[in-house]
């Protein structure tokens, strides 16, 4: 194994020898977390400046809509081929590019003089997210000592989950005390300090086995599709089901999402392999996936309005009502997954769910002049402790029920199924709930329908959880050649994939180091050491 040098002589480490406790292995973790960070914190603090934003550019609530959807779109449909680039081109390359891309999408973002403009720019700032997640972790892979990579991996998770909880304080603290403008331009030094980094302390690595086509046209299609029906459900509300350019962007997604099946089908390198849906229990994982993830994909987003809007909570103040979650998902979600092991995953998947739902109820309290010890913590305490019982043993049922050697494939379409979701939820609910035009601005409107979106969101919730009962079997976990209900086996399969040294391209090009919905992912020695994300 050679050993890359950067400008000026100075060697680099060698790939596959980096110790985590050197220096090399500190600077290369910080280039990591910081170039994923990225992502992740615009992932959060965009919602809370969201009502700024409309006020400022003079946007109906269907261009705060957009302004969330429109990265998320593309950030989901370019994801796997991300991945892809940066195994067959370099990940150190495909990273900086994603990088500077995302920055240069950020300033066009915070200059943006109209909200049409915005939507545009957070579009290429989902490609530029696309390109950067992937290589964040596949950097760590490739680098990292075999006994040290599920040590880096648990760190960068970890870390990772620290930085995008500091979304919404940052967010809010900007909106509050100088514009939300900087919620966008703050990327641009971030990302000029991660390039420099990347640059001086990261080698260069590919997949040798990479495969020898990109799927171009999947990955195109798959944004018609997504992008074709959001655009209609979005716009339905206001110009109806029968409007030419609504149901005109209906069909052209449903076909654009046949296409893709066919593409996929027949493609000798398809960026989602369909037979790996062969498997009864992945299926179900993902339509239990598809349906919690719509149940609650657009309450983040409708929770920080209603904060702000009706309950009168500056942005600061709403951006840290949501923290709770994300301390008890960090607190509970290793012990769910160990319980899961020992009892099978149905009861968790299927009592997640109701949690959840009960926690949507109790938000139902949060209205004007709400009070958040008595009205808005107790619906996101509850809401958090139904994401900390379900999400760990969903996507643990997820991997186990690929083959190991897809687990990669598995753990990267799971999470794109969960942000596929979200992105229809956003705009699926608000319309169910007869939210449009300048509700945002209207207290007495907005409560309405944030009330009647909270219960289709419960609704939905409800019938994921008999899904997951009806669906899921307490022997998903359990793999060939492992003795049934030991803990930890199938994520040690998980983690030996993840640490080896010439991983199956798919492994890399599509693990769940996305900003997205909380997901869990292996992280550690053994399966008992697992950290969200």
């Amino acid at each position: 194994m050679g050993t890359p040098s950067r400008r000026g002589g100075t060697p680099l480490p060698a790939l596959g020898t980096v110790a985590m406790g050197s220096a090399a292995g500190r600077w290369i973790l910080l280039v990591s977390i910081l170039g994923s960070g990225l992502a992740g914190i615009d992932a959060t603090v965009v919602n809370v400046a969201l009502p700024a934003i409309g006020g400022s550019l003079g946007a109906g609530f269907t261009g705060l809509q957009w302004t969330v959807t429109a990265y998320t779109l593309t950030l989901a449909a370019f994801i796997l081929l991300g991945g892809s680039l940066a195994d067959r081109f370099g990940r150190r390359r495909m990273f900086i590019v994603g990088v500077v891309w995302f920055a240069a999408a950020s300033m066009l973002c915070g200059l943006a003089p109209g909200i049409g403009t915005l939507i545009a720019a957070r579009t290429l700032q989902g490609i530029g997210g696309a390109l950067l997640t992937p290589g964040s972790l596949a950097i760590l892979q490739a680098t990292f000592a075999p006994g040290d990579r599920a040590k880096a991996i648990g760190a960068w998770s970890g870390l990772s989950g620290v930085a995008t909880a500091i979304g919404p304080f940052l967010g809010g603290w900007l909106v509050e005390h100088a514009s939300w403008r900087w919620v966008f331009l703050i990327n641009a030094p971030v990302a000029a300090l991660v390039v420099f980094l990347a640059l001086r302390y990261v080698p260069e690595s590919r997949d040798p086995a990479a495969a020898p086509r990109l799927d171009i046209a999947g990955a195109a299609l798959g944004v018609v599709a997504l992008g074709g029906i959001t655009y209609g459900l979005l716009e339905q509300p206001s110009q109806g089901i029968t409007a030419l350019p609504v149901l005109g962007a209906l069909v052209l997604g449903v076909a654009a999402g046949v296409a893709f099946g066919v593409v996929e089908w027949r493609s000798t390198s398809p960026m989602v392999p369909l037979d790996i849906f062969r498997s009864r229990q992945f299926t179900a994982a993902n339509l239990v996936t598809f349906t919690v993830y719509g149940g609650f994909g657009a309450v983040f987003f409708l929770l920080i309005i209603q904060l702000q809007v009706v309950s009168g909570f500056s942005p600061l103040a709403a951006g840290v009502s949501i923290l709770p979650i994300t301390f008890i998902m960090l607190a509970l979600s290793s012990a769910s997954g160990a319980l899961a092991y020992r009892i099978g995953p149905r009861l968790q998947m299927s009592v997640g769910p109701a949690v959840c739902a009960l926690g949507l109820v109790l938000m139902l309290r949060i209205g004007p002049d709400a009070s958040y010890v008595a009205d808005v913590l107790p619906g996101v305490a509850v809401f958090g402790l139904g994401l900390a019982i379900m999400v760990a043993p969903l996507t643990a049922t997820a991997l186990s029920s690929a083959p190991v050697d897809r687990a990669g494939l598995a753990s990267g379409v799971n999470n794109a199924v969960a942000r596929a979701a979200g992105l229809l939820a956003i705009a699926v609910l608000p319309a169910f709930a007869g939210l449009g035009g300048d509700d945002y601005t209207r207290p007495e409107a907005f409560n309405a329908g944030f009330d009647r979106a909270m219960w289709g969101a419960v609704a939905v919730l409800l019938v994921g959880a008999a899904i997951a009962a009806i669906s899921i079997s307490n022997h998903a976990l359990d793999e060939a050649g492992h003795t049934p209900g030991e803990p930890g086996e199938a994520l040690r399969d998980v983690a030996r994939i993840h640490t080896s040294p010439h991983p199956h391209p798919q492994v890399i090009a599509s693990h769940c180091a996305v900003a997205a919905p909380p997901q869990l992912i292996d992280c550690g020695e053994g399966a008992d050491d697992t950290s969200h994300r």
